[in-house]
C-alpha cells in the first residue's frame, strides 16, 4: 500500500504541476475556504462537472473544436505562445475555471475583468484581410460553446457522476453566468439551446494553415517527455472520440463509429479512471462536491 500511495502522489503531483501549476493545491483550498457569497451555490451542476477527471478531456476537445474558427485561430496564433509556454496558458485557463466556479463572488468577478482586459488587446488581422478582436462578442460566443460543448460532451462520456436531462441544463446555464460576465450576449442556458448556438457557426468554420498546424501540435508533437506521452496520447483519444463527426474533415482527423466505440471510449474511461485515481481523490475541488453532487438528475 505504501508503495501505491507513493505512485499515486508522485503521478498526482505531476498532473497538478502541469494543469494547474506549482502550488495548486494551496490556491484550491485558498478558493474553496475564502469566506464570502459565491456565484454557485454547493449543489450547482458546474460544480459536478468541473471537480471531475474528464476534464482533462474536455480540456482537449475544446482545443482541437476552437481551431475552427479562422479569426479566432489567427488570434492564438499570433498572440499566444502555446508553442513555447503551452502548459502557461492551460494552467490559466485552469486557474479561471476555478475561481470562477469556487472562488467568491469578488475573486470570480475580478478574474473575469482580468481576462477580458487581456482580450481587449488581442486584435489583428488574418491572412485573408480580416480583422479580429478578441473581446469580439461573437468570437466569444464561439469560444464559450465549443467550450461548454467540450466540457458537457467529456462528462457525459467519461464523468463520474453522470447528469441527467436537467442537470445537464442546469450545467450550460451555470456557465451562462459566466459567459454574460465576460461579454457574450444571449450565451444558451439550455442543452438544446447549446447544440442550436454551435450548429449556427458551422457556416464559418473550416481548416486553415493555423488550424493545422495546432493540431498536429496537439495530437502528435505535444511537450511532453517520451514516458508521459502513452497517457497523453489515450487522453487525445479519448478527445477525439468525443468529437462531432462533421468537424473530423476540417481537423484532418478519422472518424471510425466502430472503432472509436469498442476501443477509444472504452480506452478514455480507463485513463480517465486512472486520473481520477491519483489526482483528484483528495482533490479539495472534488471533496467539496462529493456530498452534493448526487442530488443532480
Amino acid at each position: 500500500m505504501a508503495v501505491l500511495d507513493d505512485l499515486r502522489q508522485r503521478l498526482a503531483d505531476a498532473l497538478r504541476d502541469r494543469v494547474a501549476g506549482p502550488g495548486a493545491e494551496e490556491r484550491a483550498a485558498q478558493l474553496i475556504g475564502a469566506p464570502g457569497p459565491r456565484w454557485f451555490a454547493d449543489d450547482r451542476p458546474i460544480r459536478t462537472v468541473h471537480a471531475d477527471a474528464s476534464m482533462f478531456v474536455g480540456g482537449l476537445r475544446a482545443l482541437l473544436l476552437q481551431t475552427l474558427h479562422p479569426l479566432a485561430m489567427a488570434g492564438v496564433a499570433q498572440h499566444s505562445d502555446y508553442r513555447h509556454d503551452p502548459w502557461g496558458r492551460l494552467q490559466r485557463t485552469a486557474d479561471f475555471l476555478a475561481a470562477t466556479t469556487y472562488g467568491t463572488a469578488e475573486v470570480a468577478r475580478q478574474t473575469v475583468d482580468r481576462v477580458a482586459a487581456v482580450h481587449r488587446r488581442v486584435t489583428g488581422t488574418t491572412r485573408d484581410g480580416r480583422t479580429y478582436s478578441a473581446s469580439d462578442p461573437h468570437l466569444l460566443r464561439w469560444v464559450h460553446v465549443a467550450e461548454v460543448d467540450s466540457f458537457l460532451a467529456a462528462h457525459r462520456a467519461y464523468g463520474a457522476l453522470p447528469l441527467g436531462p436537467d442537470g445537464r441544463d442546469g450545467y450550460v446555464a451555470d456557465m451562462a453566468v459566466v459567459a454574460r460576465a465576460l461579454g457574450v450576449p444571449a450565451p444558451p442556458t439550455t442543452e438544446q439551446a447549446l447544440a442550436d448556438q454551435l450548429a449556427a457557426f458551422r457556416h464559418e468554420l473550416r481548416s486553415t494553415p493555423e488550424s493545422r498546424d495546432a493540431v498536429r501540435y496537439l495530437v502528435a508533437n505535444p511537450p511532453l517527455p517520451v514516458p508521459a506521452r502513452p497517457v497523453y496520447g489515450a487522453l487525445v483519444a479519448a478527445a477525439v472520440a468525443t468529437l462531432p463527426a462533421w468537424s473530423r474533415p476540417m481537423l484532418r482527423l478519422p472518424w471510425l463509429p466502430v472503432a472509436e466505440r469498442v476501443a477509444l471510449r472504452p480506452l478514455g474511461s480507463l485513463v480517465t479512471e486512472g486520473i481520477r485515481w491519483a489526482t483528484f481523490a483528495d482533490s479539495p475541488f472534488r471533496q467539496a462536491d462529493a456530498a452534493s453532487a448526487t442530488n443532480l438528475s
